[in-house]
């Protein structure tokens, strides 16, 4: 066990037994003061925010793969992860170290502490990268089910290529979105029930959220240079908690042949942390059995996932608190990050630092595990009941998702916070 994921390590710094930010996971984000103020890179602990260009600032980023770098002195986290994993790791160790219990030097240094700590609720998160490309995947197995099921034959529901490749399609990065950012109904194309082949111009009917997680791309690769399987992980900077919210009814008139594109690009919602991959090792378990088994480039030593407890609230206006209406877990994917990874730079794809890849709406077998709207009213036949007497089959306007996710041992957890958005009406666009 790396010194960092030690159970006993504890802070200076008091952290709630529940919290999401213990010592153990130190995310990195970037943070906006209330009043006004530069914007900086941190990371987070408890409730306080770390500055990480304060550190960075008073020469405290001294080892061989940081000193003199200054890349948190940067907008966003994009050139600290092009540095690659030995200095992801040396950043982190030196966190640790500095926020442990029996370290002096920001402990006991008052104009230090205040130059670097601020409290949580004194900042706004941000969008900490900059993201140049977003792949999403299609990586659970009940989901895809489940699915395939409803459109298609039950007995048949997976397509042949399904367990032999990672699916997935390539999605716009330009409307990826922090958490907190309401968003308008979408509009276009969609196929009224009772026309076999002409549309009508309507704003989404059937508005939906997926529940997902996604990576990030730190250190890339040349044009023409795979990443293998077993090297992707030096190639992955952390997760993130991503909502792909989807347009069921614009989605079902123009996927053919050449699959989502209306539907979804016109939002994404991820969490404002990153978690890094050191942080989830503990945590790495026995994945999936996978049969048939993967061609050679998709053949990990071991065959591992995550166990990230996933949840979904949901909250419509006239409701007094948020509902949870989805417990599932990351374990849920049939592949996992590095054999995506590797899967989408097999033909020499080249990833740049900052691209995002989402897993894909992630469903466990059970109910209450579905991911999706989709799922969870069965194509909108058995509505989701709240306590108020209110139904959805699919979102309204004014209903706010809000996703959050965390790994559990005896002794701490670690968290990803939350990813909200709210549905906001339809645009008027004079039409």
């Amino acid at each position: 066990m790396h010194p960092t994921n030690d159970p006993n390590l504890e802070s200076f710094i008091e952290v709630d037994q529940d919290s999401h930010f213990p010592i153990q996971n130190l995310p990195y984000g970037l943070a906006s003061p209330q009043g006004g103020g530069d914007n900086f890179l941190c990371s987070a602990i408890g409730d306080y925010i770390v500055n990480l260009a304060a550190l960075e600032e008073a020469g405290l980023f001294d080892g061989p793969e940081l000193d003199g770098k200054k890349v948190f002195q940067e907008s966003t986290l994009n050139a600290f992860m092009d540095l690659g994993h030995e200095a992801w790791n040396e950043a982190r160790t030196y966190l640790s170290k500095l926020l442990s219990a029996d370290e002096a030097t920001l402990r006991d240094d008052e104009s230090l502490r205040q130059q670097v700590l601020t409290p949580m609720d004194k900042v706004e998160l941000l969008l900490p990268i900059d993201i140049g490309d977003y792949t999403d995947f299609y990586s659970s197995e009940p989901h895809a089910t489940n699915v395939g099921s409803m459109f298609r034959d039950p007995e048949n529901a997976l397509k042949p290529n399904w367990k032999h490749l990672p699916v997935g399609y390539h999605g716009r990065a330009s409307s990826i979105v922090v958490s907190g950012t309401d968003l308008h109904r979408p509009q276009g194309q969609i196929l009224p029930p009772e026309s076999d082949d002409t549309p009508i111009f309507s704003a989404c009917k059937l508005c939906d959220f997926e529940l997902e997680m996604g990576f990030v791309a730190g250190k890339g690769n040349e044009l023409g240079d795979p990443i293998p399987v077993n090297k992707a992980d030096e190639h992955i900077f952390g997760l993130m908690l991503v909502n792909d919210w989807s347009a069921r009814d614009i989605q079902k008139w123009e996927y053919q042949p050449l699959g989502p594109f209306l539907a979804k690009n016109w939002a994404t919602s991820v969490s404002p942390w990153i978690v890094s991959l050191a942080a989830l090792e503990p945590f790495r378990i026995e994945g999936p059995d996978q049969d048939p088994e993967p061609l050679p480039y998709l053949q990990s030593e071991d065959n591992w996932t995550f166990d990230i407890n996933l949840d979904v609230f949901l909250q419509g206006e006239d409701m007094d608190e948020p509902h949870k209406i989805c417990a599932s877990n990351a374990k849920n994917l049939y592949w996992n990050v590095a054999q995506q990874l590797a899967h989408q730079t097999i033909t020499g794809c080249n990833v740049k630092p900052g691209d995002l890849y989402a897993s894909g709406t992630i469903s466990g077998e059970e109910e209450s595990s579905y991911g999706s709207m989709l799922e969870l009213s069965w194509k909108g036949t058995d509505p989701l009941e709240f306590p108020n007497g209110e139904e959805r089959t699919f979102l309204e306007d004014g209903d706010e998702v809000t996703m959050t996710g965390y790994a559990d041992t005896d002794e701490y957890r670690i968290g990803f916070g939350e990813v909200t958005g709210k549905v906001l009406p339809p645009k008027d666009l004079g039409l």
